[in-house]
């Protein structure tokens, strides 16, 4: 795989980002702020949170609380 520096990959960003309209440049800035949020949130957490929330969701599916994959094809239909 071919990683670019981190100076060779903002000046790629900064030429792309030169040639976006306001509107894209806004809706890329929402995406790029709501990826750090989330990626933010997602290292706060604890061993015993994480196992937690695995616990949580292993015994959801065990209760049958869940949707199969047709289901949720068919909800999809509805977006």
């Amino acid at each position: 795989m071919n990683f670019m520096s981190a100076q060779s990959l903002d000046n790629e960003f900064g030429k792309f980002w030169l040639m976006l309209s306001p509107v894209e440049k806004e809706s890329l800035l929402t995406v790029a702020r709501n990826y750090v949020q989330l990626k933010t949130e997602a290292g706060n957490i604890d061993i015993e949170q994480y196992n937690k929330e695995i616990d949580d969701a292993v015994s959801r599916v065990e209760n049958g609380e869940f949707y199969t994959h047709e289901e949720v094809i068919n909800m999809s239909k509805d977006w």
